[in-house]
Formats: structure tokens, C-alpha cells, sequence
């Protein structure tokens, strides 16, 4: 996740430092001792009894505030609480406000010409600074209250309660910067975040459509809106975003790859689909026979599995230190552990593909399956389609290049399991073709895992092509002749 505050705050380091530029010692000393007779008048009965006294205490906190900092960092706040005074004070005798409570007031509501808000706006930025994050947040916060059409107190008040993690702060802030006009995408962007992060991806899509309003060739927020769409589990939607994205920035290689993997992740969903749908439609003997030989496979493993903890117990016993040992014990107990758990999934989808079989409505069973498959073929195509696509773009794209090769790995591993479900005379009758097509596939992957490793060293792709190179020295060694399609 982008960093919402990093180029923003930025902004808040020049805000104090300009100001401090323009102080000299001579005015800090002026401020120093007009405080001190303010502070000590505030005290005194008559004095403070005066209208008068708290709009010049205001007065002159407020330009402590703007300009002597060093006198008091939290001048602003005296001055707000001075000018409320006034008003309070400053009431003529038929109750109205005099005239000194009227340029209060003015003040106190951000009017023309009026400095207050520069001033906790100022004095927040160097709070900032000073890292002291709650003492910013009041002053943005304050800031707002003076002026609720402002942008950038509004910005950096959100900036704050975000480093804070008031998440709801935070929100608020934000809010009212792009509803006061704000436009900095990375806003947008962050706000969406939140959301995200609440799981309201309605709100979140929301908030980036509405940077997208004030910046509409943004691409970070374009792709955002695809993140949070599958994010949600709204892949269609998702899909027609980045099919939009990839034709308005054709020459966009990541673009054309996200959408291949999409398509690629339709694809198998829809295999899945298929395979359950297949077990509805009158598979599901096939499905349970499938299930039965894999099961008793499983179950031969177990037996293979006790002799080497037997064979490996024995030779601890005689070389009780030898370090090996013991781990090849712990491997093999890992290996049994998985196949006990395999054992008892498999036993349930033999049960559930021998009931798939009653009672089911043939007719509807086959044409839902018949439309996974349609969908199957349609995600299989468009995935492959954009990843050629994508290299045609960047011949070197790693991921392009590797997902294709795990594309069609995987589905010489799919076709194999016809050959491993045959009987023996289904495979005396096409069990060798069916074998060729397996071959060819799993060729077809290596020069995409190949080309991989050349343009990215990555680990991934050299365990997957020495996998794939020991499959086809396996068919090699069998006789069986590749058929590429």
C-alpha cells in the first residue's frame, strides 16, 4: 500500500520554515516581554474585566503564533481562547455584540483579511516537525473549526491522525478535503485505503472514483479501483476495469499481464467448476472410481511410510547421535502425516461422488456443465491470448513468461489425470494419444520457463523447469512420442 502522507508532508516542512526565516532575535525579545505584562494583567481583576485587554492579548498571540514560535508553540491556542473572550465580554447594553466582539468573531469564523488560521495552520506544521503528532493534530483540527472550507488544514490534519492511527480522524479529515475541493490523488488514494481497510469496498471504490473526477488520467487510482474490485469478489467488474485500462494504455505491459492473470484465475475457477459439475452430470462413478484408486494409492503409501519409520527407528537405536537420521525420521513422519489427511479427504469425495449420482437432474446437470465448460474454454483463450499479448510487448516480461509456463504445465498435469482414471482398456484403445497430448503440453511449457530464468534468476522457475525436464526424460524413457497442438 502507497504511503498517502509522503509527498504531502512534505509540504508541511517548507510551511514552518519560511516563516522562521523572517524572525530576529529583537522581535522574539519584543515578544518575550509583552507576554510577560499580558500574561500578568490576565491575572489582575480590572484589567481582565476588559474587552479591550483580550482582543490585544489576542492580537498579540496570534502574531507570536505567526512569527515568534519560540516564544510559546502553542501561542494559537491562547489567542482562539483570547478572541472568544471579546465576544463574550464586548455585548452592548440592548444584549447585540459591540464593536470589538464583532471583529472577534470575524476572526474566530476565518474571515478575509484574518490571520488565526494561519496561525494554528503554522504552528501545527511545526509541531509536525518536532514530531509531536497529537499537538499537530489539534492545531489542524482547530484550524478546521476556523475555516471548514479550507483544503489544507483539513489535508494535514488528516495527514497527522493517520501517523497516529485514528483511522476515523483520519477519514473525517480527508472527507472534508475532497469535499472542500481537494485534488491530490494520493488523498484519494489513502482515504480508499482505509475503507479497504474496514472491508466498505463500496465506499472505497467510491472515493477513488471521486479522484478519479478531479484527476481522471490517474493510474494509480484507475488500477486501485481493480485491486478493490477483487478485493471484493467482484472479478467481472474487475475484468471490464482493466480491460478498459489495457485499451486506453495498449503499450502498458502490466496492464496486459494483470488481465491475463485474471483471465487465468477465471480459468481455474472454471476448471474447478467443471470438475464438480462433471460428478453431477453422471460422473460421479467415474469420480468416486478416480477417488478409489487414488485413495488405496495413498493408503499403499502409509505402508511404505511405517517400513522406512521401522528401517530408520532401527538405525537410531544404533547411532543414536547421528544428526541425518533423525532428520530423514521427521521427513518421513511429515510425509505420513500428509497422507493420513489425504486419506480421510479422499474418503469423503468418494462418498460424495457416489451420492452425485442419485436422484440428479440429468438434462439441467449437463447443460450447467456445458456452460462451465464454454466459460473454461473462454478464460483458457484470453488468458493465453494477453499473455502473448504482453510479450509481444516486452519479450522479457518474467511474469508472462513464467504464468505461461505454469499455464499450460498445468494442464498437461490436467490431462493426465484422464490417463491415470483409464482402465486398462480404455488405455490399450487411446491411452498412448492421450499420453502423446500430455507430452506435447508439458513441452510446451519449457522454453516459457527457459526464456524465465534468462530474464529474471529466479528460483521458482528453475525448480519448475528441472521438474519438468525429469517429466520428459520419464516419457523420453517410455517411448512416448510428444504430440504439440
Amino acid at each position: 500500500m502507497k504511503k498517502l502522507f509522503f509527498v504531502s508532508a512534505l509540504s508541511l516542512f517548507g510551511c514552518a520554515a519560511i516563516a522562521q526565516d523572517a524572525v530576529n532575535k529583537a522581535m522574539v525579545d519584543g515578544f518575550r516581554k509583552d507576554k510577560e505584562k499580558s500574561d500578568k494583567d490576565a491575572t489582575d481583576p480590572k484589567a481582565s474585566a476588559k474587552a479591550a485587554f483580550w482582543l490585544e492579548r489576542a492580537k498579540l498571540y496570534e502574531n507570536i503564533a505567526l512569527q515568534g514560535s519560540e516564544v510559546d508553540s502553542s501561542a494559537a491556542k491562547t489567542a482562539f481562547e483570547a478572541y472568544k473572550k471579546v465576544v463574550e465580554l464586548d455585548v452592548t447594553k440592548k444584549g447585540e455584540p459591540g464593536k470589538s466582539s464583532k471583529e472577534a468573531s470575524n476572526v474566530l469564523a476565518g474571515g478575509e483579511g484574518t490571520q488565526l488560521f494561519n496561525a494554528f495552520v503554522k504552528q501545527g506544521a511545526e509541531k509536525y516537525q518536532a514530531k509531536n503528532l497529537n499537538g499537530a493534530l489539534e492545531m489542524f483540527q482547530a484550524a478546521q473549526e476556523i475555516n471548514k472550507k479550507d483544503t489544507l488544514a483539513s489535508l494535514y490534519g488528516g495527514i497527522a491522525a493517520q501517523q497516529l492511527d485514528k483511522k476515523d480522524v483520519a477519514k473525517t479529515s480527508f472527507e472534508k478535503y475532497a469535499a472542500n475541493g481537494g485534488k491530490d490523488p494520493s488523498v484519494f488514494y489513502g482515504l480508499a485505503q482505509l475503507y479497504r481497510s474496514e472491508n466498505n469496498f463500496d465506499k472505497a471504490i467510491e472515493t477513488l472514483n471521486n479522484g478519479l473526477k478531479q484527476s481522471p488520467g490517474n493510474k494509480d487510482l484507475k488500477a486501485e479501483v481493480v485491486n478493490i474490485l477483487l478485493a471484493s469478489g467482484k472479478e467481472d467488474q474487475a475484468i471490464q476495469e482493466l480491460e478498459a485500462l489495457a485499451a486506453a494504455d495498449p503499450k502498458n505491459t502490466q496492464n496486459v499481464v494483470n488481465l491475463a492473470i485474471l483471465y487465468d484465475n477465471m480459468y481455474r475457477t472454471a476448471t474447478d467448476k467443471v470438475k464438480q459439475l462433471s460428478a453431477k452430470a453422471g460422473a460421479g462413478a467415474n469420480a468416486a472410481n478416480s477417488a478409489e484408486k487414488t485413495l488405496a494409492s495413498e493408503k499403499e503409501k502409509i505402508a511404505v511410510y511405517d517400513g522406512e519409520v521401522k528401517r530408520i527407528g532401527a538405525l537410531i537405536k544404533k547411532q543414536p547421535k547421528n544428526a541425518d537420521l533423525k532428520r530423514q525420521l521427521a521427513d518421513v513422519t511429515a510425509k505420513k502425516k500428509e497422507s493420513t489427511e489425504a486419506i480421510a479427504k479422499l474418503e469423503g469425495e468418494v462418498k460424495a461422488a457416489q451420492e452425485a449420482a442419485k436422484g440428479q437432474d440429468v438434462a439441467g446437470a449437463q447443460k450447467e456443465l456445458a456452460d462451465a465448460k464454454a466459460k473454461q474454454k473462454e478464460a483458457s483463450d484470453k488468458a493465453i491470448a494477453n499473455y502473448k499479448k504482453a510479450l509481444e510487448i516486452d519479450a522479457t516480461n518474467y511474469d508472462a513468461l513464467y504464468n505461461l509456463g505454469v499455464f499450460y504445465f498445468n494442464e498437461a498435469v490436467q490431462l493426465k489425470s484422464e490417463v491415470d482414471n483409464m482402465n486398462m482398456t480404455e488405455y490399450q484403445q487411446r491411452g498412448k494419444e492421450v499420453e502423446g497430448r500430455v507430452c506435447g503440453k508439458f513441452k510446451k511449457a519449457k522454453p516459457y520457463f527457459e526464456k524465465a530464468i534468462q530474464a529474471k534468476d529466479e528460483a521458482e522457475a528453475k525448480d519448475n523447469l528441472t521438474n519438468l525436464n525429469g517429466v520428459l526424460e520419464q516419457f523420453a524413457a517410455k517411448g512416448v512420442a510428444c504430440i504439440e497442438e
